[in-house]
This record gives structure tokens, sequence and C-alpha cells, in this order.
């Protein structure tokens, strides 16, 4: 019998075979290394952070002192703040029904102490509307006050109140014939209410000119960039030094709030006003004794210069030879004098005239160009005191 025969090899090893129980615990062997590997990296990446919940300390100044200049406009501040008032104008109404007497705010601004007698100086528009005002001061303590003058052509009033001497600071008067454009100022007022209010600038410009209420200008204004609002009419300005140069009166602005453009009375023409008002109660301006006509006519007339309407009889105009108009006969009015120059002043329009005038006081004799049927001749004017 025939044997078969096979190669000899060997046989191999049976093949392995996973549970399901192997498989999950590899799945989540990885997703645990997956995971601190991936906190590992973050850890490295991100800086750590303490969150301190104490209050930061306190950065010294370099030198731990204020500047030079911030120090002097805070001692300005300081001392003369208390020379500042607020003002509310009061107009006093009776009822026609009950007879009860009520007085009504007419308007607020601000002021300044002029003198330990009680006077405290502001715009003429400030007080305009009303009858009497009340001022409160630097403490908050407030008194009744009277209108002791006003000079509405110059925009300015003088209000009086019965206050302890010690309360009162006057300021200290300087001179705006000597500033200097980009001079430091300081404004100190109540705009919108909002009491002892300081601004600071310069000034912007010098000889400007501004229309007062009454519609006569007011020269020599002075402008600055310091910010004044409503409010702050009436309120001081003051030099670096704290002296008073001028007396913050009215702004330019297309909005009603502040663009920059301030204008300031100046403190020579608030200096020689107030002791009028102090004394008369009204401003004595030098005049001609004659009345003027509008300058419409003169512009539709084609004439350059004023027209002489009248002159008051035993005036100053009057004693020089000047006239005015003259009716030669019913319904014909001839012309009379026409002013074109004062002195060294052209004359174009009412407003030059006034403007000539304001450089004189009372008694002063002037030289007065007049044209009267195309010819000129001068005479002399002494003038005199007009209200």
């Amino acid at each position: 019998m025939s044997q078969s025969l096979y190669p000899v090899t060997r046989e191999s090893n049976p093949p392995y075979r996973e549970s399901g129980m192997t498989r999950i615990l590899a799945v989540l062997l990885l997703i645990v290394a997956g995971a601190l590997v991936f906190t590992v990296i973050q850890q490295r990446r991100t800086p750590q952070h303490t969150v301190s919940f104490e209050p930061r300390p306190v950065a010294q100044r370099p030198d731990d002192r204020l500047g030079a200049d911030e120090q002097a406009t805070i001692d300005a501040f300081s001392k003369f703040s208390r020379s500042v008032v607020h003002i509310t104008s009061l107009e006093t109404r009776r009822d026609r029904m009950t007879l009860d007497v009520s007085e009504i705010p007419q308007g607020t601004g601000s002021g300044f102490v002029w003198d330990q007698d009680g006077h405290i100086v502001t715009n003429f528009h400030v007080v305009q509307m009303g009858d009497r005002a009340t001022v409160t001061l630097n403490d908050n303590s407030t008194y009744p006050a009277t209108i002791i003058g006003t000079a509405p052509d110059k925009d300015i009033a003088v209000l009086r109140i019965d206050a302890p001497p010690q309360k009162l600071l006057p300021l200290p008067v300087g001179q705006s014939s000597t500033l200097k454009v980009g001079q430091k100022v300081l404004a100190i007022g109540n705009p919108f209410g909002l009491d002892q209010t300081l601004t600071t600038g310069v000034v912007s410009g010098l000889g400007r000119e501004i229309k007062g209420v009454t519609g006569h200008p007011i020269s020599d204004v002075i402008q600055t960039d310091a910010s004044i609002n409503p409010g702050n009419s009436g309120g001081p300005l003051l030099d670096s030094s704290g002296r008073l140069i001028g007396m913050n009166t009215a702004i330019y602005s297309p909005s009603g709030a502040n663009a920059g453009i301030g204008f300031a009375v100046p403190v020579d023409t608030v200096n020689s006003i107030v002791p009028q008002l102090l004394k008369y109660g009204k401003l004595i301006r030098p005049g001609l004794g004659l009345s003027l006509l509008n300058d419409n006519f003169s512009m539709r007339q084609g004439i350059d210069g004023v027209v002489i309407k009248s002159v008051v009889p035993g005036g100053a105009a009057a004693q020089a030879g000047i006239v005015g108009l003259k009716q030669v006969e019913p319904g014909t009015i001839r012309l009379g004098d026409v002013i074109v120059k004062v002195d060294t002043f052209d004359i174009h329009a009412e407003n030059d005239l006034y403007r000539a005038l304001d450089s004189h006081k009372v008694g002063d004799v002037i030289d007065v160009v007049l044209e009267a049927q195309g010819r000129r001749r001068t005479v002399k004017v002494t003038l005199q005191a007009i209200q």
C-alpha cells in the first residue's frame, strides 16, 4: 500500500479577536489623552492672569507739584470768585382780581462786587425787563437789590444790596488800554445757572465794536475765546493776576451756544461810567444839542453824512450857528446842515458821530465840518451834557 507524503510546514497561530469592551476602553483612553495634550498646549500659549480686587496705586506727578500757570489760575479763582454774584431780575405784578402782588423772574445773569458799600455791576440787559432784582453771593446768601442806575447805550447797570461789608470783596481794577492779543484771561460767571463756573482763554482781538441793546455802538470791545454762554452776561473778565479788565457781554454764535467768540465791555469804559451811575443814576454824555434824521433818509437821498433835523434852542449847536431842516413854504422842506467830519473823524452815518463823541467829555471844544448847499464850513462847538 502506498503512503501519501505532505510537506512538513509550521501551522500558524489562530487569529486574535477583540471583544466589544476592549474597543470602548481604547476609545476612552484616546479621548482622555487628547484632552490632556490640548490643555497643556493651551496653558503654554495663554498667559496666566491674577485678577486684583484692590484699588490701583495712585500715580504721583513727576515733581509732585502743579505747574506755575495752573497754580496762578487756581489762586486767582480761589481769591476772586468771592467777588462774582448771581443775579435774578424780577418784575412786580399785581393781580387785577385779587390785588395780590407777585414777583415774576425775568432773567438771570452774573455780576461782580464794585465796592464794600454793596454796589454790584452787571449788564443792563440782565435787569432790563425787571424793576428790581435779587443778588446771590458766593456763600449762597441772597439779598434783595435795587437798581441804582443804568447806561443802556453801553449795556451797564449798577445795583445795590444791603450786605455786611466783610462779605463783599471788590475786584481790583485793571486797565484795558494796555492789553495785548494773546494775553491770558479768565471768565467767571453762572452759565446756564451753573454758579461759579471758571473758563479760561486769551485775548483774541482788541478794538472790536458791537451793537448794544439800544442799537448804539459800543467801541473798543475785547474779543476773547474764553467760553461765554447765556448766564455769563455781566460777569467779570480777569487777567491772570485777577484784575478786572472787562465785563462779559455778548457772544457771536450761529447756534446760540458758545462758538469761541465772546465780547467784553472794556474796563476803561466801565470805570468811567459806573461813577456817573452812582452819582446821577444815569449816564451824562457829551453832545451837540441837536437831533438827526435816520440814516435811511441820507441813503435814499445819496447824502454822505448825517442830516441835522433840528437844534435845541440855546444849545451847543445853536450857539455855533448850526441849523436844521427849514420849511420854506407849506409842504416844502429845505435841508439845513449835514455833518461830514468831527475833528479827524469822517462822518458817514450816525454811528460814526457817536464814536467821535465817545472820545470826548462834556466841555471839550471840537471842530465840526458842515456841508450845506454844496458848500463846506467848519465851526467850533463846546460839547454840552446830554442824557
